[in-house]
């Protein structure tokens, strides 16, 4: 005979449910903290491919001026707020404060993110319709190079996962089951144990990001890009991210709020090239 007396149990500790949670980006820019304002601005100079000369008939050495192109990066203020009442805190399975604060920052990170994207999205660059080979891949680089862009270890490429799964089972499959042509380990600070948190590729001298909100992931074309750190010039307010946690006596209500002042733009478009890559 079976009983209707069954216990149900809740598990204290709560599951994150799956969405992007970390800045992926922001490394792989140039990036300027600010103390106050709402603007900052990066000077680009070059000698514009001059070449050297000789001394002039007249016995003098002709002189010329330096290339220098200023790029204005506008700060916008990005916030998330959520509140939950003590009763709501009280009477809700797991940690509530945590989950709120949890949600807050995964929200700014990929604001944060997003900001970046944008303004490679923005940018007039190279374009092509292709699948991830490592024909397509050679290109990119070559045509950076072609565009004097250094290959000095600041080139990131930023894929859909539509795109790596091509390089994984394409013509490039045999480069990455191969120490000697790539390495992948966690970002910096990070140990080698198992973390819920995304790891990047470092491949023929390329930081490769495999990143879930580009523009059109999934859909018919994805914007893919390989670029340099020098190409995105990136402002944010000075200490970065701010994440308060507080309670209203009055209301009696918990709150967490995430906050940051933030920008992007390409700065030099010759340092960015894209794929609009078939999905």
């Amino acid at each position: 005979m079976s009983t209707a007396a069954f216990q149900i149990q809740y598990r204290q500790e709560f599951v994150k449910g799956f969405e992007q949670r970390q800045k992926l980006l922001l490394g792989t820019v140039t990036t300027e903290a600010m103390i106050k304002g709402n603007q900052a601005r990066f000077l680009v100079a070059d000698s514009n491919g001059d070449e050297a000369v000789t001394r002039g008939v007249n016995g003098l050495i002709p002189a010329r001026g330096d290339v220098e192109t200023v790029s204005t990066v506008t700060l916008v203020e990005w916030h998330d707020l959520r509140r939950k009442t003590s009763f709501d805190i009280f009477a809700s399975q797991s940690d509530q404060r945590r989950i709120m604060q949890m949600n807050s920052s995964a929200v700014i990170n990929r604001k944060c993110d997003k900001e970046v994207i944008d303004a490679l999205d923005a940018a007039t660059v190279t374009q092509a319709t292709v699948t991830g080979t490592l024909a397509q891949v050679m290109t990119a680089k070559t045509v950076l190079q072609q565009n004097k862009v250094p290959n000095d270890q600041n080139l990131t490429a930023i894929i859909s996962p539509s795109f790596e799964a091509d390089l994984m089972i394409g013509d490039t499959k045999e480069f990455f089951s191969s120490r000697d042509y790539i390495t992948r380990t966690p970002y910096p600070g990070d140990d080698l144990a198992w973390k819920d948190e995304p790891v990047s590729y470092m491949w023929l001298g390329i930081q490769w990001i495999v990143h879930p909100d580009l523009t059109g992931v999934g859909a018919t074309t994805a914007k893919c890009y390989l670029y340099h750190k020098s190409a995105v010039g990136h402002a944010i307010n000075m200490g970065e991210i701010q994440s308060v946690v507080g309670y209203d006596e009055e209301q009696d209500y918990s709150y967490a709020r995430t906050s940051v002042y933030t920008g992007a733009q390409v700065i030099q478009t010759s340092g960015v090239y894209r794929w609009n890559h078939t999905e």
